[in-house]
This record gives C-alpha cells, sequence and structure tokens, in this order.
C-alpha cells in the first residue's frame, strides 16, 4: 500500500494509474493532492479540530508540559557529565595514544636540550628561550585534535538539541571539565619530565610555578580549538581557521618577532595572543632566578639582557598577571563554546520543496513546464530494454560452489565466556548455483552469513579460512581473473562526492572495459548503462556527500549498480542494495536490478525483510540460519508459492496467514525460537530433501564445462596499461580537485592571510641588519612561514584524501588500477594549486620584507617555498594512508609537528644539537627549508655586524653559528 502511495505521487511512476480513458493524461501535483484533500469532507473535519481551542480541562494535569526540558538543569548537568565520562572510557586508546605522545616528545625534548649541554651566558640564554617556546608550541599543537573531534560530535549534538534533550551549556560545561585533569596530566609530565633535565633553575617554587603554566596554557589551548570547532563547525573550515589562530598566536608571542620589532599599529596583538602570556610567564619564571643575575658590562645581568633582547623584560608580578590573563581567556573561550553551540545552525542544513511549489513562489509557470518536460524525457520503461540494446557483448557465466566451509580465529570475548575451539566456523557445508538470467535472493537473520557467503563467493575475504570449491563457467574459480568478469555492489554506496554521475561511470568503463574497445563503443555502452538504471535524467548532477548534498540515497545506490554494470561483467553480487530505502525508492532499485538480470547476467544479491513486491522480483532464493547453513535452496515460484509450499509440508509449520508477507513468514517459521519450539533443525530437513538433491545434481551438471568452452584467461592484471590508467586517475582527480573549493579556496585564503601578516609584521626587516636579533627575527619569519604555511596544507588535505581513500579501497578491489597509478596522479594534481600558493607567497611577502632583488635569490625563495609545501602536503597524504581512522592521523599529525619543530634549526641550532639527534636534524625537511632560505638570502653577506657584543659579518656569523655556508647551498635543493 505505501509503495503504491508513493506511485501513485511519483512523475515517473503515475501514469500507469490514470484511471480518465475519455481524458489523455496530464501529471496531477503534489499540491492538487494538498488542495483536494483540504476540501475533501476529511481534510475539513480534521481543520476544524484543530482550529477548536485547547480545553486544558480535559486532559491529565501531567499531559502538557510548560517546560523546555523534561529534566531539572542540576540533573541535565550529571547526566550529561554521566556521558562525558562514559565516552572518555570507550575512548581512552586516544586519549593513551596522546599521553604517549607527550611522553615521547617530552623525552626527546630533554635529550636534545640537556642540561650537560647548556651553560648560563648569553649564547646559552637563547637555547633556554628556545627550549620554553618549544614548550609553548607543544601545548599549543597538542590542541588541534580538538578540531576534529569536537566536529564529529556536532552532528548527534545538533540533533539532541533540536530535539530538546538538554541545552548548549549542559554539553558544553562537562565537556571543559572533563578536560581539566587531561590538561594536568600534561603538565606533570611534561614539567616532571624535562624541568630539571633541562637545566631549568633548580628553586622547588620555579618548577610548581612553571607546572600551573604549563596547565593554563594547555588547558587555554584545547578551549581555543574547541571554540572555533564550534564556530566554523565544518572539518574543512576549522583545520583553516585553526591554522590561523596557530600562525596568529604564535607570530605575536614576542619570540620570532620581539615586541618591540613589531610595527606600532599591530603591538596591540601581542596582548590578544594567549601564547604572550605564556611566553612571559615562563621567561619571567626562569631568567629572573637568581643564577641568571650575573653582572654583564652595562650596569645589567646576564638574565635582564636575555629578556630585553626579545622584548619580554617585565618585572617578576607579570607571571601572576598571566596566569590571571589566561584563566579569563579560557573562561571567556569556554563561554564563546557555549554560545555558538546555543545559537549557531548545523552546516548543511536546507529545506527541500516541490519543484511544483517554487514554481509558485517564484511566479514562473514555465519553470515547472520544464521540469515535466525533462522528467518525462528521462523516463525510460524497462520493457524497452533488453539484451539486443546492449552495445557490447558479453560471456553469461555460472558461478557453482559445493560444502563451502568458511573459519575465523575465535574472537577472545568468545574465549572468555567458555568458548574452547580455536576456530569459529561462519559458514558449513554451502552448496548451490547461480546461473545467468536468474535473479537470486539471499536472505537469512541477521547474523545467519548472507554477507560472509557473498564475500567469500566474490572473493572479498582477506582474512579467515576458506574451504570447498568454487567453480566459474566449470572451471575453477582463479581470483585474479575472477575480478575483471564479475561486480561487487557494496551495501555502503561510496563515490567520490565531487564528480558528476555521469563521470563516475565513464572512469569505471575507461578503466575497467577491454582496451580493444575503442573510445565510441565505450561512450555508447556508458549511455546504455545509464538508460538502463535510470540515470540518464540526472547524469549531469554531483554525487555528492550522503546526508549531505548531491543524490538521494536511492539514487546513490543505482549509481553504484551502474558504476559495476558498465564493467560488463558476467556475475554481479548485491549487498543489500535496498537497505535504508523508503518502498518506492527500493522498488525503483530492484525495477534497475531486475533490468539488468534480463540483460542475461548472473545476480546474486542479499537481502534483508524485503516487502511482497521486492520479494517476488527474485527468481530464486537461498535461506540460511544462524551458523550458517542452508535451509532452503531453489526456486520462489508465482507469488512465492514453491517457497511457501516447501515450508508449509514440514510437519508443525504453520501455514501462511493471507495477504501476509511470504519472507516476513519465512524467516519467522524458521527462526531459532520457532526450531526450538517445534524440535526440528530445518537444516537437517532441508539436507534430506528432494530439492537438496535435485540442487546438487544441478551443481554437478554446472561444474563441467560447456563443449568448446574456455578457462578464463587474461594477459594482464589490469584491463588497461600503467599510462591510460594514471591519465584516467589524474582526469579524475583534475575534476575534484576543481570542484572542492571547501579545500582548495580555504586553503588558498589561508595563504594570501598569512603571506600579508608576515609582509606586515617583518615589514623591512631585512633592510635592518645590525646584530644577531635582526637575523634571528628573520629566520623567525622564514621558520613560520615554511613550517605554518605547511601545517596548514597537511592538516588541510587530511579530511579530503580521507574521503577518497574509502573510494580508492573500493575501485582497488574492483582492479580498476594499480595503487602507483592512483598515488601518483594524487601527487601531480596538487603541484599547479601548490605553485599558484607559493607564487602569492613570494609575490606579497618578498617584497614587504625588504629581501634583496636579484634573479637567484628570488628563485631561490620560491623553490624553497615550493619544495617546502610539497612536502608538507604529501606528509598530510602519508598520514591518512599509514594509519586506520582520521581521527588517529588528526592526533599523530600534531607528533610530527612538533618533531619537524624541533630539529628544524631555529629553536637550537645545528651544532648545538648533542651529537645524538644531529642526525635527526638532516633527517627533518624543514632544517633544508631553513638552511636554504636563510643562506640564498644572506649567506654571501659581507656587512659587519654585532653579534653578542663582538664585530662579525653576516655571512661568518651564519657559518659560526646556525652551520649555514653559501657554497653548500645547492645540497638544500637536493
Amino acid at each position: 500500500m505505501i509503495a503504491h502511495l508513493y506511485q501513485v505521487i511519483s512523475r515517473k511512476d503515475q501514469e500507469q494509474y490514470w484511471h480518465d480513458t475519455q481524458q489523455s493524461y496530464h501529471y496531477v501535483s503534489l499540491d492538487m493532492f494538498a488542495r483536494k484533500f483540504t476540501e475533501s469532507p476529511q481534510g475539513k473535519k480534521l481543520s476544524e479540530d484543530l482550529s477548536s481551542p485547547f480545553d486544558k480541562s480535559m486532559s491529565h494535569k501531567s499531559a502538557i508540559c510548560f517546560s523546555k526540558y523534561s529534566l531539572p538543569k542540576w540533573t541535565l548537568f550529571k547526566a550529561c557529565m554521566s556521558r562525558e565520562n562514559l565516552l572518555m572510557k570507550r575512548n581512552s586508546f586516544i586519549y593513551v595514544f596522546k599521553a604517549f605522545q607527550v611522553l615521547f616528545i617530552a623525552f626527546v625534548a630533554m635529550t636534545v636540550f640537556l642540561r650537560t649541554q647548556m651553560h648560563v651566558d648569553l649564547i646559552h640564554a637563547n637555547n633556554y628561550m628556545g627550549a620554553l617556546f618549544y614548550t609553548l608550541i607543544i601545548l599549543l599543537i597538542d590542541g588541534i585534535p580538538e578540531l576534529s573531534m569536537t566536529v564529529a560530535r556536532l552532528e548527534v549534538f545538533y540533533k539532541q538539541r533540536d530535539l530538546f534533550f538538554y541545552p548548549a551549556w549542559a554539553f558544553a560545561i562537562p565537556n571543559a571539565i572533563v578536560r581539566v585533569p587531561l590538561s594536568l596530566f600534561v603538565a606533570v609530565v611534561w614539567t616532571s619530565v624535562t624541568y630539571y633535565t633541562i637545566g631549568y633553575s633548580p628553586e622547588a617554587g620555579r618548577f610548581f610555578r612553571q607546572m600551573l603554566l604549563v596547565f593554563f596554557v594547555h588547558f587555554a589551548s584545547i578551549s581555543v580549538f574547541r571554540f572555533l570547532a564550534s564556530v566554523f563547525r565544518g572539518l574543512v573550515a576549522s583545520a583553516t581557521a585553526g591554522s590561523m589562530t596557530l600562525l596568529f598566536a604564535l607570530l605575536f608571542s614576542g619570540f620570532m618577532i620581539p615586541r618591540p620589532s613589531m610595527p606600532a599599529w599591530l603591538k596591540w596583538a601581542f596582548w590578544v595572543s594567549p601564547l604572550s602570556y605564556g611566553e612571559i610567564g615562563f621567561t619571567v619564571n626562569e631568567f629572573l632566578a637568581p643564577r641568571w643575575q650575573k653582572e654583564l658590562p652595562g650596569n645589567t645581568t646576564i638574565g635582564h639582557q636575555t629578556l630585553k633582547n626579545r622584548g619580554l623584560d617585565f618585572a617578576g608580578e607579570y607571571f601572576w598577571i598571566s596566569i590571571g590573563a589566561l584563566f579569563g581567556i579560557t573562561m571567556l573561550l569556554n563561554a564563546g563554546f557555549a554560545l555558538a553551540l546555543t545559537f549557531l545552525k548545523p552546516p548543511g542544513s536546507r529545506v527541500i520543496i516541490s519543484s511544483e511549489k517554487l514554481s509558485q513562489l517564484q511566479g514562473s509557470k514555465e519553470r515547472d513546464d520544464e521540469a515535466q518536460t525533462e522528467e518525462r524525457a528521462s523516463k525510460v520503461s524497462p520493457s524497452t530494454t533488453s539484451t539486443d540494446k546492449m552495445v557490447l557483448p558479453f560471456e553469461p557465466l555460472s558461478i557453482v560452489f559445493q560444502d563451502v566451509q568458511y573459519y575465523i580465529e575465535t574472537p577472545a570475548a568468545m574465549k572468555e565466556r567458555g568458548f574452547t575451539q580455536d576456530r569459529l566456523q561462519l559458514l558449513c557445508d554451502i552448496t548451490g548455483a547461480f546461473r545467468p538470467g536468474v535473479l537470486t535472493a539471499l536472505m537469512g537473520v541477521s547474523g545467519a552469513g548472507k554477507t560472509t557467503l557473498l564475500d567469500v563467493l566474490s572473493g572479498r575475504k582477506t582474512s579467515g579460512i576458506v574451504e570447498g570449491e568454487i567453480r566459474i563457467g566449470g572451471y575453477p574459480k582463479v581470483q585474479s581473473t575472477f575480478a575483471r568478469i564479475s561486480g561487487y555492489c557494496e551495501q555502503t554506496d561510496i563515490h567520490s562526492p565531487q564528480i558528476t554521475v555521469e563521470e563516475s561511470v565513464i572512469f569505471s568503463a575507461w578503466l575497467r572495459l577491454h582496451s580493444h574497445i575503442d573510445t565510441k563503443t565505450k561512450y555508447e555502452f556508458v549511455k546504455e548503462v545509464l538508460e538502463t538504471i535510470e540515470l540518464d535524467g540526472i547524469k549531469d548532477a554531483l554525487v555528492g556527500l550522503p546526508g549531505v548534498s548531491g543524490l538521494s540515497t536511492e539514487q546513490r545506490k543505482r549509481l553504484t549498480i551502474a558504476v559495476e554494470l558498465v564493467a560488463n561483467p558476467s556475475i554481479i553480487f548485491m549487498d543489500e542494495p535496498t537497505t535504508g530505502l523508503d518502498a518506492r525508492a527500493a522498488a525503483i532499485v530492484m525495477r534497475a536490478v531486475k533490468n539488468v538480470a534480463n540483460t542475461g547476467r548472473t545476480i546474486v544479491c542479499t537481502i534483508h525483510q524485503p516487502s511482497i513486491d521486492i520479494f517476488e522480483a527474485f527468481d530464486e532464493l537461498v535461506l540460511l540460519k544462524t551458523g550458517g547453513r542452508v535451509i532452503y535452496c531453489g526456486p520462489l515460484g508465482r507469488y512465492s508459492s514453491k517457497v511457501i509450499e516447501y515450508f508449509e509440508s514440514i510437519s508443525g509449520v504453520p501455514r501462511i496467514k493471507d495477504n501476509y508477507n511470504p519472507a516476513t513468514w519465512m524467516l519467522e517459521v524458521s527462526s531459532t525460537s520457532s526450531e526450538a519450539e517445534l524440535g526440528i533443525d530445518f537444516a537437517e530437513i532441508y539436507k534430506n530433501s528432494a530439492l537438496h538433491e535435485s540442487n546438487k545434481e544441478l551443481v554437478r551438471k554446472l561444474s563441467k564445462p560447456a563443449p568448446g568452452s574456455k578457462d578464463l584467461h587474461f594477459p594482464t592484471r589490469y584491463s588497461q596499461n600503467g599510462w591510460v590508467q594514471f591519465k584516467t586517475c589524474l582526469w579524475k582527480q583534475h575534476w575534484s580537485y576543481w570542484r572542492s573549493p571547501s579545500y582548495n579556496l580555504m586553503r588558498s585564503l589561508h595563504m594570501l592571510f598569512a603571506s600579508l601578516l608576515y609582509g606586515l609584521l617583518f615589514w623591512g626587516q631585512a633592510k635592518k641588519i645590525d646584530d644577531q636579533q635582526s637575523l634571528f627575527t628573520l629566520l623567525g619569519s622564514m621558520y613560520s612561514s615554511t613550517l605554518f604555511c605547511g601545517i596548514n596544507n597537511a592538516s588541510s588535505i587530511l579530511a579530503y584524501v580521507n574521503v577518497e581513500r574509502t573510494v580508492f579501497y573500493r575501485e582497488k578491489f574492483s582492479g580498476m588500477y594499480a595503487p602507483w597509478a592512483y598515488s601518483t596522479a594524487q601527487v601531480i594534481v596538487e603541484i599547479p594549486y601548490l605553485l599558484a600558493q607559493t607564487l602569492a607567497f613570494t609575490v606579497i611577502t618578498y617584497p614587504m620584507i625588504g629581501y634583496e632583488w636579484s634573479a637567484p635569490k628570488v628563485l631561490w625563495y620560491f623553490y624553497t617555498m615550493l619544495c617546502t609545501l610539497l612536502y608538507f602536503t604529501y606528509l598530510g597524504m602519508m598520514l591518512i594512508a599509514i594509519t586506520p581512522s582520521f581521527m588517529i592521523a588528526a592526533i599523530s599529525q600534531s607528533g610530527v609537528y612538533t618533531m619537524l619543530n624541533l630539529f628544524s634549526g631555529f629553536l637550537i641550532p645545528r651544532k648545538q644539537i648533542p651529537k645524538w639527534w644531529v642526525w635527526f636534524y638532516y633527517v627533518m625537511p624543514t632544517s633544508w627549508s631553513l638552511n636554504a632560505m636563510l643562506t640564498s638570502q644572506f649567506g654571501d653577506d659581507g656587512k659587519q655586524i654585532v653579534v653578542f657584543g663582538q664585530p662579525k659579518t653576516v655571512s661568518a656569523f651564519l657559518n659560526d653559528y646556525f652551520g649555514y655556508r653559501h657554497d653548500r647551498m645547492k645540497r638544500s635543493a637536493k
């Protein structure tokens, strides 16, 4: 009945129900149905009932609630707090991973800045400053995973908020409270491991003050990124905003460029950055200690001179001012987090209205006519599709399987419950055959092994032990060749979101059809497939992301079928093609599947509780029971008569009721509880039945190759050669990138923003070199630009590549291309975008900072930045490729960035890195970037400057302090 109603209101299906033979058919719109209902007696009565005033005395006093939420505020808070604690326990792996990461980085830091390698003097004071700044960087970067973790929870939060489960503050406050122990853990571990081994001032009071400051900086850091996630709500937008915030906070912290050197109109930003207060607190706590009060010429001390050089010469009470400022910033950010959750709407929400209603709202009847014409043009009758229309011939093949068993290693949880066997059997003695032109349903209760059997037959199982015999067309199955003549439609419809429907099918056709087929024939076949699956009307629509944009669930399901059908397979496996669809959508999908079966292909579908219409669309049925045993394998018959006759013939099985769904009845009477009640085993009954004997005879017959047939053989593993694979993957990547403004536009805007910020903040600094601090400032600009612009690119690409990774796995299993072709195309397609970013960066920053206009120097600057963006972007790709999930990749990236940071040569120069770590300096690509950038600009500069009170040339200082030599600069390019 529901399917019938869907079809009556559908523009595609309505015509078959037209009753008035005296009048030609015209589409009756939804608005017309609504208007007729309103004018009907039922509609008028409903309107009267709704318009009558409500009498509260007629209902129970507790029937109406006048408060927005069903529970008191304190109860809501406790419930949300309990949930946060539960989520922390269940996500314990993530937090344990982060804890070990912090511990490892602390170990590395303490061995790099080892106290035995540093002394209390002006030169080594810079190393202590670098160690303190590195602590700030670690605390800030450790908050980056909070972005992805918060964004991942927003979808559920918005749903529960809009259903008035709880107010936003009840989510925000517990979310902040459970982070307090994490920040406390980081503070205790980091300070305990690094403080005395690095050799900070040994007073106990200063130790605990640094620990307190570490706690507040870390808590402020995770509050910043949590707030950004709640405001921007999307993964890419949040990552870009996070990178900009990271850049802003670090640039204005007072370390990379001293506060006095900042332009006067930008000095206010120093007091806005939370890291400024961390820098003030750390440096005041350390350099005002007694051991740094050794006198220097000029009536000053080492500590005061170090602070003055960095523009951080504040009094001791500024430590507590910094603590108060960080506490205030944290409270402000958490309040903003709660407000953003309260007032902002979820991203991507939209209202869907009919095209007729849209036409009325726009006052354009022509639009309605055009929409109607387009819909009618896209209509394809199933009866017009037949085998003689197919452009490409194929060989119909049967698949037979005999005594198939499948075992897996017994899970630990089952062993704990007393299961003693080492192997767990999921499939037991499965025998049957699937034939060309026959649509077979594979059914059973949940856990019976439907999908497992489908995966075993298709060769998708990569673990476990498979026993038994599987034959294709009478010959033993060889997986490498079987993948070329089979298709597999997964239950989850995985497609590239920025590719159109037609492009998705074309991509599959180019890579999976035989290489001797010419391009024109391939395009004709693609067109035929689109018509067969009824996708030609939406062929130019972008696929989009499920539940967010693009195709509906039903359209995605049909696209999945089309992508496999265009490979011209002889056998197609479909895993629950109607799951998640409404009655009409499921009917459309099954009509497409039936069209494909009518072409003479072998099709097997797992199906779960189908409607009567869908169930009777199948020709044959294989029914499994719990334990992976067959209880029926044979024809359905007209109106499921054969299945009903079989089960009703078994003693004790109740007869099916009139108008009852045969599929539901069949699952009910064969359930485990029914077996126990009747005292029978349906698997044994089938095994001893005449139906089983006839199936065995059919299997024996189909196990013998047909006369004149040949075994499947292909000279190469893939249909296309490597060059075609690469070109096709590059074509797809090109369109996917071009249509991804959320990725490319965001990172381009970040580069423009960062370039302008660098240019303004370091305005003319290259022309003001007179002491070592001037070169430190310029190196700071190069360090921050290479590192943080690179980090943004690496962070941004994580989400994009993560979406495409699942598509890659599906396409790889389908045998479309070799992994190297895909990865090479992914690498190459980035180059034009990175070239544009590098060009913008060079054009903006080079003249603003005031570097020398010399062709070699400009080219070195451009080349170094391009290489930096390339290796950071490819680093992001690699992190996704080697980690099991996006969340682990997002957490791992912070640890990788800290290593790239520490060994870049900025925080501690190569000559002062301990011997046991200096090899790591050469491994880190950031060290080569800084070497090339600084040396190309100043490695040949013979200008005299004052270095720690002594005259020295710029080139000599770079060689003596950093180990940068102009005559070895070409090594950096390699």
